[in-house]
């Protein structure tokens, strides 16, 4: 397992980190055994940071990172993230921030987070979904430098929405911001056109969610897959979404013919050779998925004509989320 620095915080994490968003919640059925396996695999594999939520199972997940962190004696950095109050999710243009993420609640919020985890402080705690409305009064993160000062949380930052993934570049440059959580893939590639480059030049860590593109980057999906109640896919890839991204797929492993790498580890290693990437979060479930896409790491780099390929692909669908 290779390491990076994680922006100015110190933290040296590994470039392959365990997204645990389905152990908590919403990807259907998983068992309690089988995630505690697959963290203790991946600690074993040298993965030192886990990405979580208070809304991965009302702190489901971050209580069975809080069981892995008391059984190892390695040291694991782990990013949760805070939802903001009741209103639209991503927040609009016409929220106001002292509302959604008031500081009476931040505070009590990270209070839990810590419960959950069994630590006294967050390493990182990111605000779950911001709008760039707030960029001129980021009040909430005026807060959360104060819980930063005072020593509930060392690192702050946020997670952008899906469909604004630059809107936190003026965080960045002003200084608001220590870690941000971006969606970043063979079909997403906006953050390439400032928001990894600025990350770069003010020392922000980035962490990279969503590298599978929800799992139809895996290339297992086709377009008769269907997904249980409780996965949230279900609403994604709803209507002809499943259609639209599965033929994008296929002609993305017709440009790969003959490559040595899988799709999978392809995608891994696509955000892995961007400048700014500090860490990929890939989901895993169980021990063989940690095995799979830990490996990625000891794998030689891309050629640039590979690279120029994949660069081909990128796909401009902006906010599809439900409906």
């Amino acid at each position: 397992m290779k390491y990076r620095q994680l922006g100015k915080t110190g933290f040296s994490v590994s470039e392959i980190g365990f997204g645990a968003w389905a152990i908590g919640a919403h990807w259907g059925e998983q068992s309690e055994k089988d995630s505690l396996e697959a963290l203790g695999a991946a600690v074993d594999a040298g993965v030192n940071f886990v990405d979580t939520a208070a809304a991965y199972g009302d702190g489901k997940s971050e209580q069975i990172i809080g069981k892995i962190m008391k059984e190892r004696s390695e040291r694991i950095y782990v990013s949760t993230k805070t939802p903001p109050l009741d209103g639209p999710y991503p927040p609009s243009p016409y929220c106001d921030p002292e509302v959604r993420y008031p500081e009476e609640y931040l505070r009590t919020n990270v209070e839990e987070r810590c419960r959950m985890l069994g630590v006294e402080a967050v390493d990182i705690l990111l605000l779950h979904s911001w709008t760039r409305a707030w960029n001129d009064n980021p009040y909430p993160l005026e807060v959360l430098r104060r819980l930063k000062q005072e020593g509930k949380i060392l690192y702050a930052g946020i997670s952008t929405p899906e469909h604004d993934q630059n809107c936190a570049v003026d965080l960045i440059r002003d200084g608001w911001v220590d870690v941000v959580e971006v969606v970043f893939n063979i079909f997403e590639q906006e953050p390439a056109a400032q928001l990894l480059p600025a990350a770069v030049k003010h020392k922000v860590g980035i962490i990279n969610r969503v590298v599978f593109d929800e799992g139809s980057l895996t290339g297992k999906f086709t377009e008769k897959t269907e997904f249980g109640e409780g996965d949230f896919r279900r609403e994604y890839f709803s209507g002809d979404r499943l259609s639209r991204t599965v033929k994008r797929v296929e002609a993305l492993k017709k440009d790969l013919i003959g490559y040595e790498m899988s799709l999978p580890q392809t995608a891994i290693k696509f955000s892995l050779q961007q400048e700014g990437i500090s860490t990929v979060i890939p989901g895993m479930r169980n021990a063989w998925q940690v095995k799979a896409n830990t490996a990625v790491s000891d794998l030689p780099d891309m050629a640039d004509d590979v690279i120029e390929k994949l660069h081909a692909h990128m796909w401009r669908k902006a906010f599809w989320y439900f409906g």
